[in-house]
């Protein structure tokens, strides 16, 4: 892999890092009440992804200049979904929007339809016990593959 490839890959990484970003703002946003737990829990994401809270604040008044991206490795579909999924418990009140878009998020990422609910219980029942995104990953296996 050369320089020009490397830095295609990083920079399709933040790209992804920042549309993810974007996603969970919308996430936080849909029910009306994005409060200080979602934002808290926005931030620490965005560290985790290297997301600068400078540039997460941009993300959040200038939502329409961050392009939606799928990722395309397996594992950060999941992450990514797991994490979804996280910001819509965070508050411990799921909203019928937040449950709404959590699964065109899982449809969008290519997860099968018919097991959407399953998956999207099976990481919520994961997040409830303090189960990291591997562990959560471990018990829905067999929902996406």
């Amino acid at each position: 892999m050369n320089l020009k490839d490397l830095l295609g890959t990083f920079n399709q990484g933040k790209s992804t890092a920042r549309s993810h970003m974007k996603n969970l703002i919308e996430m936080a946003a849909v029910d009306g009440n994005f409060d200080d737990i979602e934002y808290d829990l926005l931030k620490s994401i965005a560290k985790r992804n290297g997301i600068s809270e400078g540039k997460l604040k941009e993300i959040r008044t200038n939502p329409n200049h961050v392009k939606f991206e799928v990722p395309t490795d397996a594992n950060e579909k999941f992450h990514q979904l797991y994490d979804l999924v996280h910001m819509m418990t965070v508050d411990k009140n799921v909203h019928s929007e937040e449950m709404k878009l959590s699964h065109i998020f899982a449809v969008k990422f290519g997860y099968k339809r018919d097991m959407i609910t399953e998956l999207i219980e099976t990481i919520q029942g994961n997040i409830e016990h303090g189960q990291s995104h591997e562990e959560a990953m471990k018990r829905a296996i067999r929902l996406i593959s």
